[in-house]
């Protein structure tokens, strides 16, 4: 199915690195962001990751800038605060009301199980010492973890990636799923809108990253379980119900180690380019964040 007026979609070429990952090798991961562009400045959120034997996610960074690629780290949050074994994807939103809030992908420890926690605070410095709220719990049959979230006129919207934890051994498995609010914190579930194909690179799974224009998207997917971590990146358009991945684009994939190219965000540019992030993988299996502007 093709999509008419697709963006120029992001890719590995030309990118610069605007976080290097924590340790050289596979496991160190600097990634899984979000960045949005408030009165000028962008503001990027990301968790820094080291391998299992290292701990894991062991801290979310929140950054300003400028120009979008040299960035000054504003606040930095441990897995500590929320007793977790490890963090993944954060959000971080300004508040239509004022403030800001931080959303966190937070594993529950020795446990296939995550959940969705929050600080709120008047400033994004002050998000470390901010009023701790968790936003979507899981349960036993289901992990929930890496929104996408939005907040504007017409209210909120998430897209939360699932994991299902009733087949042990096949955890990875990710389905997304449509949410929507009025205030960020309680939401309500629409159900499942994106599952991975059979026979399909990302049969395995799929994962909205980024919306990227009116009704169109972009994924990770993958096909198989020795992929996880290593997922490359499609695109989806909303047809009012559910999200159909685009059989004529290629995944993107990075050239190097493990070709990882995942946890898109996308940033629209006042001259109608696009900004994105991506989490990228490097030739000596370390992960970095990169940004290229399309």
């Amino acid at each position: 199915m093709s999509i008419t007026a697709l963006p120029t979609l992001p890719s590995y070429d030309g990118a610069e690195v605007v976080i290097e990952a924590p340790g050289d090798g596979p496991g160190n991961w600097a990634g899984a962001a979000s960045a949005i562009l408030v009165d000028g400045v962008f503001w990027l959120t990301w968790r820094n990751r080291r391998p299992l034997t290292e701990g894991r996610g062991v801290t979310v960074d929140v950054a300003r800038s400028t120009d979008g690629v040299h960035f000054e780290t504003v606040a930095e949050v441990s897995r500590d605060i929320f007793a977790c074994e490890s963090l993944e994807r954060p959000v971080l939103i300004a508040l239509p009301e004022g403030g800001w809030r931080l959303y966190l992908s937070c594993a529950t420890w020795n446990s296939k199980h995550w959940w969705v926690d929050s600080l709120t605070a008047a400033t994004p410095e002050e998000l470390p010492q901010g009023t701790r709220q968790v936003v979507l719990a899981g349960d036993d049959a289901e992990a929930v973890k890496d929104p996408v979230i939005t907040a504007g006129a017409d209210g909120w919207e998430m897209w939360l990636c699932c994991h299902p934890l009733t087949e042990p051994g096949h955890e990875d498995r990710m389905t997304t799923r449509r949410l929507t609010s009025t205030d960020g914190l309680v939401w309500d579930d629409h159900g499942v809108v994106l599952g991975g194909r059979p026979g399909e690179w990302d049969q395995r799974g799929a994962r909205v990253t980024t919306p990227i224009g009116p009704g169109l998207f972009l994924y990770d997917g993958r096909a198989d379980a020795a992929s996880n971590w290593y997922e490359t990146t499609g695109v989806a358009r909303w047809d009012g119900s559910r999200l159909v991945p685009d059989a004529e684009t290629a995944p993107i994939a990075s050239p190097h180690s493990d070709g990882a190219f995942r946890y898109a965000a996308a940033v629209p540019l006042p001259d109608g380019r696009v900004r994105y992030y991506v989490e990228a993988a490097r030739p000596d299996g370390a992960h970095d964040l990169v940004t290229v502007v399309r």
